[in-house]
């Protein structure tokens, strides 16, 4: 019989977790799996006990919580044998919806068994990680300027904010977005040197942002080795909202004020110096170096994602724990 960890963060999102958590065992229990829940305490526990699983053999995690939860957990698992399994359970699940996975709320009852329907009949992929440090992993994104500068202002939010969803981290977020002092940066994508006035720079491997709110990087594979690199240029905060406006229209493509690499490695230094996040949780400070760990994490990937974001085939999970 297969062992699943199932690792959750009790403050994410706005469900009653007690209750997924059931729903989830018994579901996995069912299937002939055996289970045991690992709730966490506080920031960077879900890393940690991801590394246990893997250090007791359990064949998988399931990873239930937003995605700064789910990049913990996938740095636990980078370079093992164990399958991390996505369960979107926070408040923004931008990875939940790249991989177009059922929602959980009053809206959609079934959303937990449709969940987990689709993660066990779902096709487990080698896919890449980012590393900004010998045990700094990142799943989605790692970001300097305007938006980590909210993100280091606002996290970790209590659990009344969080109830109010993405409208409750709007309301924290716009008043600190006026502040943001501006980003004198010099970035370096693989060999090649920028400098200038920037609101931000993403280094992504994933196509959506913010929550799963915007299209970020249309054509990205998240198993082809590569980050792509986002620099915005500006120095007054308010360019955010046309920035945003352009990417939810998909006319950032071709904005000249819009830079775009695909990379190997990416170094941001700043002035002044500022914070940086990883998966939309506060990380450091600049400067900050990340690189791409290529076909490192074994992930179960769902039925309902999108075939194209790979560019290898997954093996059925069902085939292997026959």
């Amino acid at each position: 019989m297969p062992n699943l960890s199932i690792i959750y963060n009790p403050l994410a999102g706005t469900a009653n977790l007690a209750s997924i958590m059931k729903q989830m065992t018994l579901f996995w229990q069912e299937r002939d799996w055996n289970v045991t829940i690992k709730p966490t305490q506080f920031a960077g526990h879900a890393r940690k006990l991801a590394l246990s699983s893997a250090a007791e053999g359990h064949e998988m995690v399931l990873a239930a919580g937003g995605d700064g939860t789910l990049g913990e957990i996938a740095g636990g698992l980078a370079f093992t044998d164990t399958i991390m399994a996505p369960f979107p359970a926070g408040t923004g699940n931008s990875f939940a919806k790249e991989l177009e996975m059922p929602r959980l709320g009053l809206l959609s009852r079934n959303g937990v068994a449709r969940a987990c329907d689709a993660l066990y009949d779902g096709r487990v992929h080698a896919i890449d990680i980012g590393r900004s440090g010998d045990e700094q992993f990142w799943l989605q994104w790692l970001g300097v300027g305007i938006d980590s500068y909210v993100v280091e202002h606002i996290e970790p939010r209590s659990k009344i904010v969080r109830r109010f969803g993405r409208i409750g981290y709007l309301g924290e977020g716009l008043p600190i977005i006026k502040k943001f002092p501006g980003m004198r940066a010099k970035i370096t994508v693989d060999d090649r040197q920028i400098e200038g006035d920037f609101l931000m720079a993403i280094i992504s491997n994933c196509r959506r942002y913010a929550g799963g709110q915007f299209v970020l990087s249309p054509q990205a594979l998240i198993d082809d080795g590569k980050m792509e690199v986002w620099l915005f240029k500006g120095t007054r905060p308010v360019v955010l909202f046309k920035y945003l406006l352009s990417i939810s229209r998909g006319r950032h493509l071709q904005d000249n004020n819009i830079l775009f690499f695909k990379a190997e490695s990416v170094t941001v230094e700043s002035e002044p110096v500022l914070p940086y996040h990883r998966d939309g949780d506060p990380a450091g400070s600049t400067p900050v170096t990340t690189t791409i760990e290529a076909n490192v994490l074994k992930f179960l990937v769902p039925t309902t994602a999108p075939k194209d974001i790979f560019s290898k085939a997954g093996s059925p999970l069902v085939d292997l724990f026959k």
